[in-house]
């Protein structure tokens, strides 16, 4: 018997509300996703925030990297909804025990901040989550770096490479699936795919019963799930 596909609401509800922002993943938990995805960075002063890119241009009326800013001096550039860039912390606490699972993705792709991923895993420990958290990157060192910290958390890699054989760089670098942003066949349950927002492609997602997916719009991606995987 086949799980239903895992829907993730990529940054909120980005298609209502500015991406990640405490609006707009509060509407998600209210109204039935089974996940969030969300990206960390740090501040100047080693404050985690919620943002997904390295500057906060695109995203509110300031100017400049995260990492350049503390976030005392971040305050002063709020999302488009008035909302200051939101802290991790401010976030999980927001989570709390809902019934819901968490994609937080480590942005080090660009900027390995240092001591990102034990700051972050240990701010998460602190809080008493429903279910564990399923730590994403791009940057492979990233997850090595976190693995030693704790092996025993779910692992997984970000990637737009094909690989040949892709189960076996699963199993060898101890990751618990592929977030590709492409369908991977052989592998539908250890890949959760991005960023799916063409409900076509949805509707062929959910007949492979890939484990699951990331969306812009999880209402829509829900409906359409719903009338497939009955």
């Amino acid at each position: 018997m086949f799980m239903k596909t895992q829907i993730f609401a990529h940054r909120g509800y980005p298609v209502k509300f500015p991406e990640n922002s405490l609006q707009g993943f509060k509407y998600a938990i209210d109204h039935g996703a089974d996940g969030l995805e969300f990206d960390v960075h740090l501040t100047k002063d080693d404050v985690p925030v919620i943002m997904h890119d390295e500057k906060i241009d695109r995203t509110t009326k300031g100017h400049g990297k995260i990492h350049d800013f503390t976030y005392e001096q971040l305050k002063k550039y709020p999302l488009a909804n008035g909302e200051t860039i939101p802290l991790l912390k401010d976030f999980l606490n927001l989570v709390g025990h809902h019934k819901i699972h968490l994609n937080l993705e480590f942005k080090t792709n660009q900027i390995h901040y240092k001591g990102i991923e034990k700051i972050v895993m240990d701010m998460v420990n602190d809080h008493n989550l429903r279910y564990p958290v399923i730590y994403s990157s791009f940057y492979l060192q990233s997850l090595k770096i976190a693995q030693k910290l704790d092996p025993s958390q779910i692992y997984c890699f970000l990637t737009d490479k094909r690989f040949k054989d892709p189960k076996a760089f699963i199993k060898k670098e101890h990751l618990s699936a592929l977030h590709p942003g492409y369908y991977a066949k052989g592998i539908e349950d250890m890949e959760r795919i991005y960023t799916i927002d063409n409900p076509q492609t949805m509707k062929k997602l959910f007949k492979r019963h890939v484990r699951g997916i990331f969306t812009n719009d999880f209402v829509t991606a829900m409906k359409i799930r719903d009338e497939i995987q009955k």
